[in-house]
């Protein structure tokens, strides 16, 4: 555990790299997070640690950081070029934004350290001739690098010394349990391990028996949102129809400002809600499990660089129950059932790097407490503020009560937490009769030649194409 009496330390006195430093100075950071400052100088002494923080605390750098540190010791004294770090994470998106935060950090180390994203769309033999030249550090999900290791196109057996599993809560749900147990075969008998999870669910647990080998458990005393002085919680009761007229209202009136995500429970209410937006010159992209990687991905840099202010996502994924586990099997037999092209390892409430987000509205609200926070844990990230205002119909009132009982307990006090939305339904009234009937106009046709469009334009525009 943590000591909250240790001194404060800054980035320039845990003895990283000068060209570390530069690019931490590039990216704005002007001090590390409680989770940076705790976990770098133990993972710099070599320690297993497993790290607990909540989303948005910064634990992708708080690991990528004595990584590097450490590749660039060891390149000063050997020139012998080794695949030495692995780090696993459950989502291709993941893998993408893992591989952009170590870009930025390594920015001014002069392409000394490389590093290969087998989650990234690539021909086979090009892929073979990166991995023969033995990058420095290898992001994937368990799948992609066991399949690898099982063709023989890469060994770590004799070169790996450090192991990092991120969003290891996850791995379990996504199905990844058997790939993480068969990759230890290939793995040297001494190496470092570093597990990062927003949880300590009872898969961490046994996933930390596996790797893990007298570990620091660095489990931070801070909530899992932040705190009610950061981030504001409101909810509007409204029914099926009003939902999307309050929502109208709501922009109308330019009571919602600043960057929103809008959050539903499927992708079919992804496009009903943007061609609802669209009827009133409502500007929103979208984001869902069924859009190719590069896709979301690029969709995320143009909401981030300020292209749209609104992006409406699905999390048809993360309504499931925690403790219900997507093992192989059953995640065969759903994948049998939804369209092939949904990605069954994307994910848009975990881990994604949504940037200044002001809001987050739930226009259907989660199923489960853990969802809740992780869609609430896209805003108020860092010092900022932000805000959570979520619509609620009958049928979802008792999601409502159990978030907000987590909600008083876990924020340790006893005033209302989950604040009724100060909004006049009468203002609702001018407008409800065109907003219900543009939300009617949006039928399943209408949805459906517009995912296919998508699809089409995707085809359209995909470099293995032209």
């Amino acid at each position: 555990m943590c000591d909250k009496n240790e001194k404060s330390l800054n980035f320039h006195q845990m003895e990283i790299d000068e060209r570390i430093l530069k690019g931490i100075a590039k990216l704005g950071w002007i001090r590390p997070t409680l989770i940076q400052e705790k976990a770098i100088p133990l993972l710099l002494e070599g320690k297993d640690v497993l790290v607990r923080a909540r989303t948005g605390s910064g634990k992708t750098a708080a690991f990528l950081i004595p990584i590097i540190q450490k590749i660039l010791l060891s390149k000063q004294s050997s020139n012998i070029q080794k695949i030495s770090v692995v780090i696993l994470v459950p989502s291709k998106d993941l893998c993408h934004q893992t591989v952009k935060v170590m870009n930025d950090l390594t920015i001014k180390c002069d392409r000394l350290i490389r590093y290969v994203d087998l989650s990234a769309k690539m021909d086979k033999t090009a892929l073979k001739h990166m991995l023969t030249e033995r990058p420095d550090i290898i992001v994937s999900t368990p799948a992609k690098i066991a399949n690898e290791l099982r063709e023989g196109n890469l060994n770590i057996k004799e070169s790996l010394h450090t192991l990092i599993i991120d969003e290891a809560d996850l791995m379990f749900s996504f199905g990844f349990e058997n790939d993480l147990k068969s990759l230890l075969k290939y793995f040297p008998s001494v190496y470092q391990s570093i597990l990062s999870s927003a949880t300590l669910e009872k898969d961490v647990i046994s996933l930390k028996k596996i790797v893990l080998h007298n570990p620091i458990t660095l489990k931070l005393e801070e909530p899992d949102m932040a705190p009610a002085s950061q981030l504001s919680h409101y909810h509007i009761l409204a029914e099926e129809l009003d939902k999307a007229a309050v929502l109208y209202t709501l922009f109308k009136l330019q009571l919602i400002k600043g960057k929103s995500i809008i959050f539903v429970n499927s992708i079919d209410r992804c496009y009903r809600l943007k061609l609802f937006l669209e009827q009133f010159a409502i500007r929103a992209c979208i984001l869902n499990s069924e859009l190719p990687v590069n896709v979301r991905c690029h969709t995320v840099n143009q909401f981030n660089q300020g292209l749209y202010d609104i992006i409406i996502a699905s999390d048809e994924i993360h309504i499931l129950d925690p403790k219900v586990k997507l093992r192989r099997q059953q995640k065969r037999t759903m994948m049998k059932q939804i369209p092939k092209q949904i990605d069954a390892e994307a994910g848009v409430s975990r881990g994604i790097d949504f940037q200044f987000v002001s809001n987050v509205i739930n226009f259907d609200f989660p199923e489960n407490v853990n969802a809740y926070i992780h869609r609430a844990g896209r805003t108020a990230r860092g010092n900022s503020v932000g805000n959570v205002l979520s619509f609620v119909n009958a049928e979802e009132k008792p999601y409502l009560y159990k978030v907000h009982e987590y909600l008083k307990t876990g924020l340790a006090t006893e005033e209302d937490i989950m604040k009724n939305y100060s909004f006049k339904m009468e203002e609702v009234e001018p407008f409800r009769y065109r907003a219900r009937d543009a939300w009617r106009s949006v039928t399943k046709f209408s949805i459906r030649e517009t995912r296919i469009k998508e699809i089409k334009t995707e085809l359209m525009n995909s470099e293995k194409l032209k």
